[in-house]
């Protein structure tokens, strides 16, 4: 069964939005290297229940903190959502040597993203 397992955090100053949450619940930092300003966020110990994410720079219009929901195939679940009523705001692109990402929007206006875990992604 799909589940969330990463989640974003857009912020309009990054620096300050790390010294919040860092500050606040004691959240780590790491800027990944990738294509992209990003930072990764450690919330806590692996063997404690919970999940990590990431903070970026917030994109126009981009509201609020997205989940990311873990599925085997992109292309399969972007047609579910829309078969169901959701829509894709974004489709399938890759995240070179992490996998591929969408980004939805369930029947009731929530974003969130979904991806497929493959590290051969281009």
């Amino acid at each position: 069964m799909p589940r969330i397992t990463h989640f974003d955090v857009p912020a309009d100053d990054t620096e300050r939005a790390k010294k919040f949450y860092g500050t606040v619940f004691g959240w780590k930092f790491d800027k990944w290297d990738g294509p992209m300003e990003y930072w990764m966020t450690i919330t806590g110990d692996d063997k404690q229940p919970g999940i990590n994410g990431g903070l970026c720079q917030r994109m126009p219009g981009q509201m609020g903190i997205t989940n990311t929901i873990d599925v085997p195939s992109v292309d399969e679940y972007t047609k579910k959502i829309q078969s169901q009523g959701g829509k894709i705001l974004a489709p399938k692109m890759p995240i070179p040597g992490v996998g591929y990402f969408a980004q939805c929007m369930d029947t009731e206006g929530n974003v969130f993203g979904i991806i497929q875990m493959d590290k051969n992604a281009k």
